[in-house]
């Protein structure tokens, strides 16, 4: 849609400009990042655009182009966790967050459209709040860098939106580059990209969208962070990054059963995270990743459980259809699948799965191909 139009159609002026960040899908590289490890995500092509203009009076007026949802409107000096629910949150968040670091936010008025789909596990929020923190930053002259803007973004979503997340998605939508994956450490927040020219190699990325809604800020992500946090102070160290595979058999014995499952999922994750980066460095065919997909589902699924039947279903159904490797993406308990496949296959791999959710008696899902696309930036 026309955003501008959109914007002055509601408001009755013209915006000052037009910001927008994406979506992203994680290649690898699960539940890993709160637990300070490494984490290997990809911008798409699928954006949250906000049309914004500074108001003079200090209030802040939040719309957005879905059909059916309400308008907020709060005064910049009363935002607070809490003050707001839904959708909003994740845009007051943003100008709560730049006001805790000294910034003078002014009103305003701000429109969201977005074309990334809610609850898919592609990281929606996180591409509001980064188009936000664009738009705030250029309109309150803050001068932050793009990395403090992840960090400002996270304490949004975590503090005034409630959902505990790590700083995976928030990266992979301000420090993305087209036809390049992103590889982070989030403990040193170090961050490199990595070329994955899909189409060149003849590959195509699809993401399956269950249509089974996930949310970050439910009770079942809180609860595998909390389990991953009891298991490393089991341990004796600070976070799961600091523990192999060795290490982790040799401590079994003061770990029981479900804390043991939680630390081997995120160690053996950080290890696959390496080995798909140390693949695609190299010159490996990107094909070569398919096996590392499907180890990380199989975690996900029996340590981890954080899966679906539904993601189960797409996941086999693209392999057994000739996918080079699938596996959920996201934090799971709904959402996406990702499959690697050729380019030429890609048809009869989604109509495979399409046939095979009907079968089932599960809603049809929709299906898509990605490419690596641009990080947030300014778009007029």
């Amino acid at each position: 849609m026309n955003i501008r139009a959109a914007f002055a159609e509601l408001y009755g002026y013209e915006p000052q400009g037009i910001w927008s960040a994406p979506g992203r899908v994680n290649l690898i590289g699960e539940h890993t990042d709160y637990n300070q490890g490494f984490v290997f995500p990809l911008a798409i092509d699928r954006r949250a655009r906000i049309a914004a203009a500074a108001r003079p009076d200090g209030v802040l007026r939040l719309a957005t182009t879905a059909p059916g949802s309400d308008r907020a409107h709060i005064k910049v000096a009363e935002l607070a966790p809490g003050r707001l629910a839904g959708w909003s949150r994740y845009l007051a968040g943003v100008h709560w967050a730049f006001g805790l670091r000294g910034a003078a936010v002014p009103g305003m008025d701000m429109l969201l459209d977005s074309d990334v789909p809610v609850g898919a596990g592609l990281s929606s929020s996180a591409a509001v709040e980064c188009a936000a923190a664009l738009a705030v930053r250029e309109l309150s002259g803050a001068d932050l860098p793009d990395e403090e803007l992840v960090l400002l973004c996270q304490q949004a979503e975590n503090e005034f939106a409630g959902a505990p997340t790590g700083i995976l998605d928030q990266s992979a939508s301000l420090l993305s580059e087209a036809g390049q994956a992103l590889f982070l450490d989030c403990r040193s927040r170090e961050s490199r990209l990595v070329p994955l020219d899909l189409a060149g190699q003849g590959m195509s990325l699809l993401v399956i969208d269950t249509k089974v809604s996930h949310a970050h800020d439910s009770g079942g992500y809180a609860e595998r962070r909390s389990d991953c946090e009891r298991a490393a102070g089991a341990l004796g160290v600070e976070s799961l990054r600091e523990v192999t595979l060795p290490d982790l058999v040799l401590a079994a014995p003061q770990l029981d059963q479900l804390a043991y499952r939680r630390a081997r999922h995120v160690v053996s994750e950080n290890a696959r995270v390496l080995t798909a980066v140390a693949h695609l460095e190299s010159g490996r065919p990107i094909r070569a990743l398919g096996q590392v997909l499907a180890s990380s589902h199989e975690s996900l699924r029996d340590d981890f459980e954080v899966s679906s039947p539904e993601l189960d279903l797409a996941v086999e159904t693209a392999t057994a259809a000739g996918a080079a490797g699938a596996r959920m993406t996201g934090g799971g308990f709904g959402g996406s699948a990702i499959a690697l496949v050729d380019a030429r296959e890609a048809g009869q791999v989604g109509a495979a799965v399409v046939r095979a959710f009907g079968r089932a008696g599960y809603t049809a899902p929709d299906i898509f191909a990605v490419e690596p696309g641009a990080g947030a930036h300014r778009d007029h």
